[in-house]
């Protein structure tokens, strides 16, 4: 477990040089000293030789690796730590490709571990925002036809999706591909995420007026190029959806509707995590690596 702040690729070699020293790692995140059977959470545990322990309950052997991101590879943790480490710290992230060369692998070997690392940064954000919050919808690919006349853009755009976000001032954001921007639609996903009687702030879109039967809801007229008045506006959220879509665009330039979620749940994941360290977004993915997914699931 390494405890200096690492801030290069270098000390983060020197940090988890072999393979032991990664699954010493993993071990020291997932369990501190209490080794938890990942079959049945209630069973005895015994130690094996070679990282290797059993479940009294089912008989079944494991290790920290099973049923996480790295249950079945064959790929070296420590290209695994390189990954996350390079995904987490790069504000911008990082392409398949890149990464490929980075560490010496194949395209189609870096895309499966940046899946599987991405289906980790959808964290538990179930907890509801209150105070200050702004809420806006974007198109990252939906039909332009169904945006409001002030998000309308040339060309075709029927590749693209709706995604809603919410932020609150001075504090978390949440993001979520949605179907369409419906009243019903935003309104549910609102009202999942925001407490009832918190100060919302939106544009004037049609679909949000509703909820000021819920909220102290409160907008900006874009359309007539009002986009501050006091305290409302919904500056930082539009300022993240610059973030997400240079991101896409620039580093990694499609993403397809079935992917889309995945992305905005790794940049979200960096917003979220703004304020910590390097050290601290790659320990807070590496223990939230129970999200596996197959290849198979990834691309049918």
């Amino acid at each position: 477990m390494f405890n200096e702040e690492v801030k290069s690729i270098l000390q983060l070699i020197q940090a988890f040089p072999d393979e032991q020293s990664c699954i010493d790692h993993l071990e020291k995140l997932r369990w501190n000293g209490n080794v938890v059977s990942p079959f049945d959470s209630t069973s005895k545990v015994y130690n094996c030789k070679g990282n290797r322990y059993k479940c009294k309950e089912t008989g079944k052997y494991f290790n920290v690796k099973t049923n996480t991101i790295f249950d079945n590879t064959k790929m070296p943790l420590q290209k695994w730590f390189l990954a996350i480490w390079l995904v987490t710290s790069h504000k911008k992230g990082i392409s398949s490709l890149q990464l490929g060369r980075d560490l010496d692998i194949t395209q189609k070997s870096a895309w499966f571990m940046l899946q599987r690392i991405r289906n980790c940064f959808g964290l538990n954000n179930d907890d509801q925002m209150d105070g200050e919050i702004e809420a806006d919808e974007t198109y990252v690919g939906g039909k332009d036809k169904n945006r409001h006349a002030n998000k309308k853009v040339k060309g075709n755009r029927d590749d693209k999706a709706p995604v809603l976000g919410m932020v609150q001032r001075d504090g978390k954001l949440k993001a979520v591909k949605v179907p369409n921007t419906t009243t019903e639609t935003l309104s549910t996903e609102i009202i999942n995420a925001v407490k009832e009687g918190a100060t919302l702030y939106t544009d004037e879109y049609s679909s949000y007026k509703a909820l000021k039967r819920i909220y102290d809801h409160q907008f900006v007229k874009h359309s007539s190029k009002q986009y501050v008045n006091g305290r409302i506006h919904t500056n930082t959220i539009e300022g993240f959806w610059s973030l997400l879509k240079r991101g896409i665009f620039g580093i990694y330039h499609f993403t397809s509707k079935k992917h889309l979620q995945m992305y905005v749940d790794e940049f979200v994941f960096r917003y979220n995590t703004r304020k910590g360290t390097e050290n601290e977004r790659f320990n807070l993915l590496l223990s939230n690596i129970e999200n596996r997914i197959t290849y198979k699931e990834l691309i049918k």
